[in-house]
């Protein structure tokens, strides 16, 4: 997994790059869907031709099992 760990809070994050807006758009879309059905929602900056996404857990206030797992399943989509 080629996640990068900041700080600040302590999180995982990932830049996916696309083509077009469009692209990135339905990715996020994608990721959105995968948070809702699993209660666990990560933040997204979506840009022309990129999207980036970080996961963690507030509650933990830093990175969880689940914020891996999450980070798996999100490469799947890409």
């Amino acid at each position: 997994m080629d996640w990068e760990v900041q700080q600040n809070p302590e999180r995982l994050v990932k830049t996916f790059s696309f083509p077009n807006f469009r692209e990135a758009l339905a990715f996020a879309g994608r990721v959105g869907e995968l948070a809702e059905a699993e209660g666990h929602h990560p933040r997204l900056t979506v840009e022309w031709g990129r999207v980036t996404v970080e996961w963690w857990t507030h509650s933990a206030g830093g990175i969880t099992e689940k914020d891996r797992e999450m980070a798996r399943r999100t490469d799947l989509l890409g």
